[in-house]
């Protein structure tokens, strides 16, 4: 800025003379003029030496970050190279599992149907031996249902061909519900065919009977045998549950001996054959088959889901000769078997296992002895008298009942049986007229 000195020559200079004003204005405005740029110039040189400074300094940086990056990637580049088999390897791995998805999805569909036929033997079983299990059926001419007017169905169950003239093997209780009845026995094949059969002999104590159909050149069931079955080998049940016919089932054998006595059934002296597989109603008197498609017992009851029992084929091999025996010789029939009393239920005495089982419940906490009945076969003459499956037989003619021995003891005498039962925890008496056999 001018100082204070440099005003009063102007004003001086304006009067003096006029035509210098301008002149001299100009030098003194030129001289003020220069001096203000002096002055900014100075401070404009500082402000560009500063920014030279700080172009110095970002330029050195730069040059320090690329000297330090061309050496980093100079280096990764050495070490890439130098260890290029060691990363060619591990990019190569990568890409393994890859190509083992591909190969996994291009397998050739044969393959599954390999493993069908390896691994589904028991399909193989039933192959060979379904074609000769049959179906039975027992009708009672007697009595005849009201809306059809047919003979009333009393029993079914099951069969199978060991002869291939039409000899047929089967549960005594299958064909031998009611005695001195007039029975019609249908038996329909694997193919669907239906025939009517004849009793040919029966053994009520080992529940075996023959049935013969009218029919040659039939398929026929290889026997085996059941002294060498083991704990745990598979087997296949076949029969006809609930009159579904050709019904398949499957297990283990869970005892290869497990005596009638512990099953409280003291009349009869057979080791049966206990399995896993399902048996249920219309499945007695079918085959119990090995792996090598042969019967190796005849299903006969069911304890509970999962025990089941079957009668050995070795006790009906024996039961078969005698029946051949007695066929051939004619001097045995039907009529000259001795005849016994029959009441019609399947019993199973409690055992102590069983009665501290039954004794979680009030109605049954009180039991100390008897028999379950298991089953009641309809119009026999327990089912006439009112027992029913599921009463348990405490008492008979005055007498405790410890197992079914006793009952069957009682069945030797004449007269008529007064039983004491213990039904849903109330105490009943039932009076049983047993018909003779």
């Amino acid at each position: 800025m001018a100082s204070s000195l440099s005003r009063v020559p102007c004003i001086s200079l304006v009067r003096a003379n006029k035509s210098k004003i301008s002149r001299f204005t100009t030098l003194a405005f030129t001289e003020r003029h220069a001096g203000t740029r002096t002055i900014h110039s100075y401070h404009q040189q500082q402000q560009q030496k500063q920014q030279h400074e700080r172009r110095v300094e970002s330029n050195r940086a730069r040059t320090f970050l690329t000297y330090t990056t061309l050496v980093s990637g100079a280096a990764s580049i050495c070490y890439a190279l130098y260890n290029w088999r060691d990363i060619r390897q591990k990019i190569i791995n990568l890409t393994v599992p890859c190509c083992l998805v591909v190969h996994a999805i291009s397998l050739p569909p044969s393959d599954s149907n390999k493993n069908r036929e390896k691994y589904n033997f028991i399909a193989d079983v039933v192959e060979i031996s379904a074609p000769a299990v049959v179906y039975i059926e027992i009708k009672d001419s007697n009595s005849i249902d009201y809306f059809t007017g047919k003979p009333i169905t009393t029993s079914n169950g099951s069969g199978f061909i060991i002869n291939e003239d039409g000899l047929i093997l089967t549960n005594a209780h299958v064909v031998i519900n009611k005695p001195n009845t007039m029975v019609k026995v249908n038996v329909r094949l694997y193919d669907g065919s239906t025939y009517t059969g004849i009793i040919e002999d029966y053994d009520l104590q080992g529940d075996l009977a023959t049935v013969r159909i009218n029919k040659t050149n039939l398929p026929v069931m290889k026997l085996g045998s059941s002294a060498n079955i083991r704990p745990g080998e598979f087997v296949v049940a076949i029969g006809s549950p609930l009159a579904l016919s050709n019904t398949i089932t499957s297990g283990v054998v869970s005892s290869v001996n497990r005596q009638s006595q512990e099953l409280g059934l003291n009349n009869r002296h057979i080791g049966y054959i206990q399995t896993d597989a399902a048996i249920t109603f219309g499945n007695s008197g079918g085959p119990l088959v090995n792996l090598n498609g042969e019967a190796i017992g005849i299903n006969s009851m069911k304890v509970t889901p999962g025990i089941s029992f079957a009668i050995p084929i070795d006790y009906a091999k024996e039961f078969l000769k005698k029946a051949e025996i007695r066929r051939k010789n004619k001097g045995v029939s039907l009529r000259d078997i001795p005849r016994r009393r029959y009441m019609g239920i399947t019993m199973q005495t409690l055992t102590p296992e069983t009665l501290n089982e039954i004794q979680q419940y009030n109605e049954y906490m009180n039991v100390r002895h008897g028999v379950l009945v298991w089953r009641v076969i309809p119009g026999s003459p327990a089912y006439s008298a009112g027992l029913q499956s599921g009463d348990i037989v405490t008492h008979a003619n005055g007498e405790q009942v410890l197992d079914s021995n006793n009952i069957y003891k009682i069945l030797e005498q004449p007269g008529t049986i007064k039983l004491q039962i213990l039904r849903r925890g109330r105490v009943s008496y039932i009076q049983v007229d047993p018909e003779e056999i």
